[in-house]
């Protein structure tokens, strides 16, 4: 447990890893009893979601904003509906905080922006293996990963290609000469 008795972040993921475990299970247990307690689940995480949107009511604008920065409730709010910035924000928050590892990779990654319901980024990895050459995940699919985990309103996240670099043509090739 943490301070205050409250779990640590790592207890916080094994517990939401189980759970997703156990839902899961009981979506695919057949008979009365599996449908009643998925219903039960749904209806709880529903009321749980009314108190989370009254407890913000109460706490105001700059609280929300706080609530949000804290990795359990951001996803809280994501799964009701009630995160506080757009989509667009919490994806280009996304892409940011992986930004420092793909860059250590020799790397870049950039949100170019969020059209409709589509991230769009620019993903350049320095291996060249933008498809993953050990048959691995790609830096694009940790992108596209924690793009959907805070923005799940949005569909997809297209990756586009990098920029060509600019070529170089020698100004000497550019001037043409008179024949004498």
């Amino acid at each position: 447990m943490a301070d205050g008795g409250r779990l640590a972040d790592p207890a916080v993921e094994a517990r939401l890893a189980r759970l997703d475990e156990l839902l899961a299970g009981l979506e695919s247990a057949p008979g009365p009893a599996a449908a009643t307690a998925v219903e039960a689940v749904r209806v709880l995480t529903e009321v749980y979601g009314e108190a989370l949107a009254r407890a913000l009511d109460l706490a105001g604008e700059q609280q929300a904003a706080r609530f949000a920065e804290d990795e359990l409730l951001e996803h809280l709010l994501v799964l009701h509906g009630l995160h506080p910035e757009p989509p667009a924000r919490r994806a280009e928050r996304a892409v940011d905080r992986l930004r420092p590892a793909v860059r250590e990779r020799g790397g870049d990654v950039e949100l170019v922006g969020v059209d409709g319901q589509v991230a769009r980024v620019r993903v350049t990895e320095a291996s060249g293996c933008g498809s993953g050459c050990g048959g691995g995940p790609t830096v694009a699919d940790a992108v596209r990963e924690a793009v959907l985990a805070v923005a799940p309103e949005l569909t997809a996240v297209e990756q586009l290609s990098a920029p060509a670099a600019p070529a170089f043509v020698p100004l000497d090739s550019l001037l043409v000469r008179e024949a004498r």
